[in-house]
């Protein structure tokens, strides 16, 4: 009889998981549809540690990790974890959209020992040129070009999966 419970509750685990998986797969196809995934608007800025970053430089013959986020955003904060223990293996590029002056950014990144070089995009103006509408947005980009795109929260395993097949 335990065992009859154990199985039903494993099937319907697996629907669920199957369901999501869906939903997720079709809101990041909807959000992402107007990115123009084999042409990407130009990312070279200075961050906000004096690094000066260039994209298409960087993700020659590798997969970067670009992640969009603000420091206001609260699924932000469950998922820059997740992206500051990528960043200790992989190349990452985030940028904070409209989250403060640079010494205020600093001390926040500083407060949760996040490990990922910052671009501060006080205006919203970078986020507003990758058509960034929803944060966090998190893109794997290899040779300028997007391999993945999801937005909303992802986890740590997501994050790894991604790059491992970028």
């Amino acid at each position: 009889m335990v065992k009859g419970k154990l199985i039903k509750w494993a099937k319907q685990a697996l629907y669920l998981a199957i369901i999501l998986t869906l939903v997720t797969v079709a809101m990041d196809w909807w959000r992402g549809r107007h990115l123009d995934k084999q042409y990407l608007p130009p990312l070279t800025a200075t961050s906000i540690s004096g690094q000066t970053i260039d994209l298409a430089e960087l993700s020659k013959d590798q997969a970067v990790l670009v992640y969009f986020w603000g420091t206001w955003c609260q699924v932000c904060n469950y998922v820059s974890p997740a992206v500051s223990s990528m960043a200790e293996n992989h190349p990452t590029v985030s940028v904070a959209i409209r989250s403060g002056e640079d010494e205020r950014l600093n001390q926040y990144i500083q407060h949760h020992e996040y490990q990922f070089n910052v671009i501060n995009d006080t205006t919203g103006q970078l986020g507003q040129t990758w058509n960034i509408s929803v944060t966090p947005t998190i893109m794997v980009v290899k040779d300028n070009k997007i391999v993945h795109y999801t937005t909303g929260f992802t986890s740590l395993p997501g994050l790894w999966w991604r790059m491992v097949f970028a």
